[in-house]
């Protein structure tokens, strides 16, 4: 195959004026005066409002039914107190929260994250983000997110029981699978959302198994659920090469994390061919020339649970950096995995010098503003997370369905319809990227293409 040399040598890719259309100006004014110190909240707004200014051209009946300023506006915020005993049997109290965003394409739907960063910001920005992602998937899906500054590093089994019982003590009065469908999030996986749905079984004596998801296989949890978002990642940043005559197939990659979004992003690019030299955690980055040996990664972080620097031990000729970044290694394609705000202007100088051609956000927001500038200055292809990594709650969606139908489907019907969702969120974005007259910004296809299905439900339905 004819694998293009460099894609931004191929074909110069116009931007959209990143400056914020005067009339939504107040519309940002009023999210920072009623969200203050918020700031990842403000971000993820402001980033939307910068890039929908050609939709808003086209379609004024948006501003006339002021919809930009209430999709900015959650439907619903719930911030409650979660208390619990230690093993020491000592009270311990968190805050738990889920910002219900906006319901007008379906039931609300976003992770919990249990961590000590939750705020109200982190919440918000997440639901926010979680509205556009969810209508890019075409699938009857609101917005929402949730979580609590609880940190389950350390803490017992029994302890994380306790935590989670209580939590849903509180949660399970507002959702349900035609309310609000909770998943997981970081520090949130199948062992959590087994508690949080015991609990929930036991509050409201129904098995409504659609109320959460990312559930175990033997209980209403979907295959490839594990994998998808990592894998969703991979299959956009194939299709924004193949978009442009190439493939991921021959190329270098680079890989932020080593968590499950991380590893199954690994998997995927392996089977199609790319060779991923390097990953990280907060320790550090491994190099691996000749390609990371996934199972024993896979033994390391989720066996053995221990550090990137484990890896080397067992793998000559890799080597680990402790406190590098894994972003100092010359690479095609880069996937960042790991956490917001990870990758920043100085990284992404870094990639546009060592040739990167592609970097898909694997992680949510995991570029800083100025890194997406410097990238894009540069030629690279960028896809944001609300597309590059829609692949998890579009599996959570696939989830619901057979929870619905009481249906179990395979591993490789699961996977296939995960593949047809990415490859529609990838034609949405780049068909909206061409309309708005900058083919090839995926922010700008992102951003508008999820505005529009949210706004056009949203009129349907009059004011409310």
């Amino acid at each position: 195959m004819n694998i293009v040399a460099r894609v931004s040598d191929e074909i110069e890719t116009p931007q959209v004026s990143m400056e914020i259309d005067p009339r939504l100006v107040p519309v940002l004014e009023t999210v920072r005066r009623r969200n203050p110190a918020e700031p990842e909240f403000h971000e993820a707004v402001e980033r939307v409002l910068r890039t929908i200014g050609p939709v808003i051209d086209k379609r004024p009946e948006y501003l006339e039914a002021k919809l930009v300023e209430r999709i900015c506006e959650p439907e619903r915020q719930v911030i409650f107190r979660v208390p619990w005993i230690d093993d020491e049997g000592r009270v311990q109290v968190n805050r738990g929260y889920r910002v219900e965003f906006n319901g007008a394409l379906g039931p609300f739907k976003g992770g919990l994250r249990f961590d000590p960063s939750v705020n109200s910001s982190i919440v918000k920005f997440l639901g926010f983000e979680q509205v556009f992602k969810n209508a890019l998937t075409g699938l009857p899906l609101g917005g929402g997110k949730g979580g609590s500054d609880f940190d389950p590093k350390g803490r017992s089994e029994n302890e994380i029981m306790r935590f989670c019982q209580s939590f849903m003590t509180e949660l399970w009065r507002h959702i349900g699978e035609y309310t609000d469908v909770p998943a997981g999030d970081i520090g949130v996986g199948e062992r959590e959302i087994g508690y949080l749905f015991g609990q929930y079984r036991r509050i409201t004596n129904r098995y409504e198994s659609g109320a959460l998801t990312g559930k175990g296989l033997g209980w209403g949890g979907a295959r490839v659920r594990r994998e998808a978002t990592g894998y969703g990642t991979a299959y956009f940043a194939q299709e924004m090469l193949r978009a442009k005559g190439s493939s991921i197939c021959d190329r270098t990659v680079t890989v932020s994390g080593s968590g499950n979004v991380a590893i199954y992003a690994i998997e995927k690019v392996q089977q199609l061919g790319g060779t991923v030299i390097g990953c990280s955690d907060s320790g550090g980055y491994v190099h691996d020339p000749d390609g990371i040996d996934l199972p024993l990664l896979k033994q390391v972080k989720e066996v053995d649970r221990a550090r990137l620097d484990r890896y080397v031990q067992e793998r000559p000729g890799a080597r680990h950096v402790a406190g590098g970044r894994v972003w100092e290694l010359a690479a095609e394609v880069a996937l960042p995995c790991a956490t917001q705000n990870e990758l920043d202007e100085e990284d992404a100088r870094k990639l546009v010098e060592n040739g990167a051609l592609v970097v898909a956000e694997g992680a949510n927001m995991p570029c800083t503003a100025g890194a997406i500038g410097t990238l894009r200055a540069g030629g690279v292809l960028f896809g944001p997370g609300k597309a590059a990594n829609a692949g998890g709650v579009a599996t959570s969606a696939l989830e619901m369905q057979q929870n619905a139908s009481r249906d179990s489907w395979t591993f490789d019907h699961t996977e296939a319809r995960l593949v047809e969702i990415m490859r529609d969120i990838h034609h949405s974005c780049y068909e909206m990227a061409e309309q708005a007259g900058v083919p090839g910004d995926y922010i700008v296809g992102a951003n508008n293409a999820g505005f529009v299905r949210v706004a056009d439900a949203m009129l349907a339905f009059g004011v409310v």
